[in-house]
């Protein structure tokens, strides 16, 4: 799947390390979505037929809880916390 240019928050940047984000963005590239819930796993699962937003959510080792969103376009990927949306 495309995922255009990869961006994270500085927010994002300060707490995470790369090698949690670069997991984190293979996972969301591969369809795992993560922690979300069945009817939002579906409405990705779809967006990949319709071009719709993808959203997925993970959690650090430590239990931060951080979102990875894909634009309908697929022109852009953001690695964000939900504070920063």
């Amino acid at each position: 799947m495309p995922l255009g240019q990869i961006v994270a928050t500085s927010n994002a940047v300060e707490q995470f390390t790369k090698s949690v984000m670069l997991l984190a963005i293979a996972r969301h590239a591969a369809g795992d979505w993560g922690d979300v819930c069945e009817e939002d796993w579906l409405a990705n699962d779809e967006a990949l037929e319709v071009g719709n937003r993808l959203h997925s959510a993970y959690c650090t080792p430590d239990g931060v809880k951080f979102w990875i969103i894909t634009e309908s376009d697929r022109s852009i990927t953001t690695i964000l916390l939900p504070d920063d949306y």
